[in-house]
């Protein structure tokens, strides 16, 4: 393996595979017809990548790396299987790289990429290795090629492509359904989740109050956190919020911390926040350090991303697209904001809608009001017999409405000259609609 190619290499997992491969002396190019924040930087690294799909494009090419997302009609992995080449998951290689050294494998339904990003912003003196789902304001990339033992990774249970690794610690947020059009149904979810603990040789951290967890605490030598045990091996206790940062009292084994500050809000960080604070000691990074880091850390990018912040006005960028995760950050919102919530949501994949629509109930009582647009595919087909309509029917907002079209979107914010905090939420391509909105607002 020394020319490798990455189909879909501006994806969130593929670029960041793909600046390591580079930086380890491979020989990198990749294809997608879609630009991301990091294709100029892999270019400047010197990658080739194609804005076409086309199979002229692995010429002299030994290794193909897709992704789940890629089907056998794509031309590149059509090619690769006529010449034999040979053909790689994402996952499999980064679980490759993982399992050599010191892995550090961060999993969950929600909050991998917040935990995953704040604890590589923490060990960043360590020198680890980096490979995460977010853009990490600290280093400005989702990746970065570290000379010590230490690597930091975001582990995939989507497709369960983080059963490929065998870290020695892994943190294990919450599980939950999701997914469903591959897992099947939660039960399969949950036995992933704990082959994934039962491949971890060294500690397995996980939230015990998540009931979903249970399986996994009962099977497994582990060490829990909570916000509601006092015995649990990490303890957060005493949270508040005052000036927009969130505070709170942190015990491990039952010895008192001290009192740690988060800049991002919501308790859902603080839980985020508690096996960093623990990894970040384990790997000895001194309590100052840990403090100062998690307290300057304002979230990967696409995680209550700020875009534009005015006295009468607020952009806010977020990634959040599975009901516990719009709750949690309009929960968080709510503490912060002191003005009224205008959330503009995207709901992402028909598959997602179909299977999580009764759980959307009541997922945006937090918001002064809600925007819906139309059902971002993801490459899906709308076959699953449901519809946004349906969507906004269940929801059951008092003060909201569909819009189809950006530029309806963009013509009924601008018109308005209110106080006002906009929540951009998808995992979809909203991304682009709240920075162009947040540029005009400016």
């Amino acid at each position: 393996m020394k020319n490798i190619f990455f189909v879909g290499i501006n994806g969130i997992g593929m670029s960041g595979l793909a600046q390591i491969m580079k930086t380890l002396d491979y020989n990198v190019s990749g294809s997608d017809p879609s630009n991301s924040y990091l294709s100029e930087k892999m270019k400047n690294q010197g990658i080739n990548i194609f804005s076409k799909h086309e199979s002229k494009n692995i010429d002299n090419i030994d290794t193909l790396v897709v992704s789940t997302a890629i089907g056998e009609n794509n031309p590149e992995y059509k090619r690769a299987r006529e010449n034999n080449l040979t053909i790689i998951k994402r996952g499999e290689l980064l679980a490759t790289l993982l399992n050599k050294k010191t892995g550090i494998a961060v999993a969950g339904t929600h909050g991998k990429t917040t935990t995953s990003s704040m604890l590589s912003s923490v060990l960043l003196e360590k020198d680890p290795t980096i490979v995460v789902g977010g853009i990490i304001p600290e280093i400005s990339s989702n990746a970065r090629c570290g000379k010590s033992d230490l690597f930091v990774a975001e582990a995939d249970e989507s497709d369960n492509s983080f059963l490929f690794m065998k870290p020695k610690y892994s943190v294990i947020t919450n599980i939950e359904a999701d997914h469903l059009e591959k897992h099947g149904c939660l039960d399969n979810i949950i036995n992933s989740f704990n082959t994934f603990a039962s491949q971890t040789s060294e500690e397995v951290i996980i939230c015990e109050d998540c009931p979903n967890c249970n399986e996994i605490i009962k099977n497994h030598s582990v060490k829990t956190y909570s916000l509601i045990n006092k015995k649990a091996f990490l303890f957060a206790d005493n949270i508040r919020v005052s000036g927009k940062k969130t505070h709170f009292d942190v015990y491990i084994d039952g010895k008192y911390q001290g009192e740690f500050i988060l800049s991002i809000p919501g308790k859902h960080n603080v839980y985020n926040s508690l096996p960093v604070i623990y990894l970040g000691l384990k790997f000895g990074v001194s309590k100052e350090n840990i403090k100062n880091s998690i307290s300057n850390f304002t979230g990967a990018k696409r995680r209550y991303d700020i875009l534009l912040d005015k006295e009468n006005v607020k952009v806010i960028d977020d990634y959040g697209h599975h009901p516990t995760e719009i709750r949690a950050t309009l929960e968080g919102a709510k503490s912060i904001e002191n003005k009224e919530i205008t959330v503009i949501f995207q709901p992402h994949r028909f598959s997602r809608v179909k299977f999580l629509l009764d759980q959307f109930e009541g997922a945006f009582d937090k918001a002064d009001e809600l925007i819906l647009l139309p059902v971002y595919s993801a490459g899906e087909k709308d076959e699953f017999g449901v519809t946004i309509e349906n969507l906004f029917e269940k929801i059951k907002h008092p003060n909201s409405k569909i819009i189809f079209s950006e530029s309806e979107l963009e013509k009924d914010i601008l018109s308005r000259n209110i106080p006002r905090t906009y929540i951009f939420m998808g995992a979809g391509n909203i991304s682009s609609f709240a920075h162009s909105i947040a540029d005009k607002l400016k």
